[in-house]
């Protein structure tokens, strides 16, 4: 499985001063729990707003902040890493890099760092807005320097605006692309996730138990191998995931529309991890209905969104989804052919661990040629899963 887990990878991680530097110790223990090896820099700075002591206890290994403590420390550091992460980088920070500026040991090191870096950056608003500072972040892009963040929101200083670092969660997945395989660059993929919501009235409406994770899992896993990725999702709770095109729908008819946009525009694969209603009312009332002891309702065969892309003369390779109860995949084979699918996943959602909402899964990865089955795993692992096939099938 091509799979970009940090299992046995050597991170380095720079700590330059701000306050957000704090959030760097969880960050390492998340490296740690990962399966990463972690050796921290900090800068002076950093040392004034938490303490060596407190990384050395997280990361179990020496924390180095001098040029000249060992002979040769900044060229034997990042030689050794297979990332550099500069979480929180400073807008000082930022500038030295920029500029070729080695004057401590970790602008040292990102010099002579030859393999990949990520960079967190942490400022305040105005700070982060200032042209010389964009024009320093679009130099290190355009040398191949990876950014996550900076987040909206409030700041240290009471004011809000775009400064703060993404949080830890955000950085770990930067982290896995960062070393992930690029084997699905060109593919544009489009996911769908979530349940959709038929609406009786203004108020009410018939909708099911779908969480998204797995549609979302999908499209983060897929943006992290190098496709251009659009999330099209129904109403969730999940965070929306950064590096992607995202389109929020409400009701099947939407995510038709929705899915059928970007179709016409180009993309190649189309995976349909949403749960789409079955059914929906055959009159939406325009008030609200009035409560009643007994009410029938009348049904609709909602749009079926597989069957009308695979009809397209452009179709892109097309993924579905069967959620059942019970073990047997032939309904899930029966419905691949009939609706015109290249792959289907199937689902036992009565599996301990596979059922909604859970944050695990275990599929049959089914298509024309075999069955591939897939055990218990997280769902971003399954997502992973499914495109190894899905890249198998298409080379």
């Amino acid at each position: 499985m091509k799979n970009p887990s940090l299992k046995n990878k050597r991170v380095l991680l720079g700590v330059s001063g701000g306050i957000a530097a704090y959030k760097s110790v969880e960050l390492v223990r998340r490296l740690k729990d990962s399966g990463a090896s972690v050796s921290v820099v900090m800068t002076e700075a950093a040392r004034r707003f938490v303490t060596p002591l407190t990384f050395e206890a997280v990361s179990r290994s020496k924390v180095h902040s001098s040029l000249f403590d060992e002979p040769l420390v900044h060229i034997a550091l990042p030689s050794e890493a297979d990332l550099l992460i500069v979480a929180p980088a400073t807008a000082n920070t930022i500038g030295k890099f920029s500029n070729g500026i080695a004057d401590d040991l970790l602008s040292a090191c990102f010099l002579s760092c030859a393999g990949k870096t990520l960079i967190a950056p942490a400022m305040n608003w105005r700070m982060y807005e200032n042209p010389a500072v964009r024009e320093n972040l679009a130099r290190l892009a355009s040398r191949g320097v990876l950014q996550v963040g900076p987040e909206p929101g409030s700041l240290a200083c009471g004011e809000e605006g775009p400064g703060r670092m993404a949080e830890v969660q955000e950085i770990i997945e930067a982290a896995r692309a960062a070393l992930a395989d690029k084997d699905l660059r060109g593919e544009r993929v489009v996911v769908t996730a979530g349940p959709t919501r038929e609406y009786l009235d203004p108020v009410r409406f018939l909708s099911n138990r779908s969480s998204g994770k797995m549609g979302y899992a999908l499209a983060r896993a897929a943006r992290d191998r190098g496709a251009g990725v659009t999330l099209i999702s129904g109403p969730t709770a999940l965070p929306r995931p950064s590096g992607m095109d995202f389109v929020a729908v409400e009701d099947s008819a939407g995510m038709l529309e929705a899915v059928q946009r970007e179709v016409s525009q180009g993309a190649t694969v189309l995976i349909m991890a949403a749960a789409v209603a079955d059914y929906a009312p055959a009159e939406r009332s325009a008030g609200k209905r009035e409560k009643s002891r007994d009410l029938s309702l009348e049904l609709k065969a909602a749009p079926d969104i597989i069957s009308t892309v695979a009809k397209a003369s452009r179709r892109p390779f097309i993924i579905g989804f069967a959620a059942e109860t019970g073990g047997n995949t032939g309904r899930a084979a029966e419905k691949m052919k009939k609706k015109g699918m290249d792959m289907i996943v199937f689902n036992d959602v009565t599996e301990p661990g596979a059922g909604f909402d859970t944050d695990t899964n275990k599929v049959v990865i089914l298509d024309g040629n075999r069955e591939t089955h897939v055990g218990l795993m997280p769902k971003y692992d399954t997502a992973h899963a499914i495109l190894d096939r899905l890249f198998e099938m298409k080379t």
